[in-house]
């Protein structure tokens, strides 16, 4: 067993105080200390797994950030970690309890899948997002007249409260874009998604002028794949890379599937994904050239 920790743990205190991501956030930080000590004290999953009445499964979910962490829990793995300074086990327990507190998007619980819900979180609390989309235009940077379009297409068997309700999520997402400590977004879009006519010309050419307009912020970048680049170095579906300023979140790759989505956090994986993204923002068109396209694009709409 490892000897006691030394008090005062400046990062946990961090969080504690200027949290972003809200729970989500919270979980893969308490899961990443949580794992370093029990590393540090040379104890096995299954034995740390075995102290708290679990198996080493849960300790693996724990520690990845997947599931909120009860107190009593938390307070069984500190003392087999030898942690006993009264200050840190205090911290350690108000971050426990605040893994359980619901984010914003609990009231769209009804239209919101458990496994959308990570991305969000991890989204608020992202400093830098690197988003390349085939389809459709990002989520961040929809119209709700778009919005709605796409929900209805990807839901056809939605009423139109439900869609109502998914388009009002969309919404809400995207406030935080122009928020006081607002991400980076960095988007490369094909050019196929600004062509193809979602929900009828006056949507779309609504939504060609909110990209437009959301391209002269100063913490949005967007560049346009164009049909012209033939083959591009992301041969697949979207591709989302979320990077962190705080030290326990690493780099991690969000891949959405039609009911699912993958999230890659291991160095080889994202150091994958981020060099697609380099080449993609290599081979697409600059910003320039790209707003000039839309604005040909809206031209033609009109």
């Amino acid at each position: 067993m490892c000897a006691a920790q030394p008090s005062s743990q400046p990062s946990l205190r961090r969080y504690l105080d200027h949290s972003r991501g809200g729970p989500t956030v919270l979980r893969i930080v308490l899961g990443t200390q949580l794992r370093r000590m029990r590393e540090a004290a040379g104890i096995s999953r299954e034995a740390a797994g075995d102290a708290i009445r679990g198996s080493h499964a849960k300790i693996s979910r724990l520690e990845l950030g997947r599931v909120g962490c009860k107190e009593r829990d938390v307070a069984d793995l500190l003392t087999l970690y030898g942690v006993t300074d009264e200050a840190d086990r205090s911290d350690f327990l108000t971050l426990a309890k605040r893994t359980s507190t619901p984010g914003w998007w609990h009231q769209y619980g009804d239209v919101l899948p458990n496994w959308f819900e990570t991305h969000l979180g991890l989204e608020e609390a992202a400093s830098v997002i690197r988003t390349y989309e085939v389809q459709f235009v990002p989520g961040l940077l929809q119209t709700e007249g778009y919005a709605r379009a796409v929900t209805a297409l990807g839901h056809p068997q939605a009423t139109a409260q439900e869609i109502e309700r998914r388009v009002a999520l969309r919404v809400q997402r995207q406030k935080l874009l122009t928020a006081p400590d607002a991400p980076r977004l960095w988007a490369v879009i094909d050019e196929a998604s600004l062509r193809r006519p979602l929900g009828g010309p006056e949507v779309m050419a609504e939504q060609l002028r909110h990209l437009r307009t959301m391209a002269e912020l100063p913490n949005i970048t967007l560049q346009v794949a164009p049909f012209s680049l033939g083959g591009l170095a992301a041969a697949g579906g979207p591709i989302t890379i979320l990077r962190f300023l705080e030290p326990d979140l690493p780099d991690i790759v969000y891949l959405e599937q039609l009911t699912s989505a993958l999230y890659l956090d291991k160095r080889d994986d994202v150091d994958h994904y981020l060099a697609v993204m380099d080449r993609l923002s290599a081979q697409s068109s600059s910003p320039r050239d790209s707003l000039a396209l839309m604005e040909r694009l809206i031209r033609q709409e009109n």
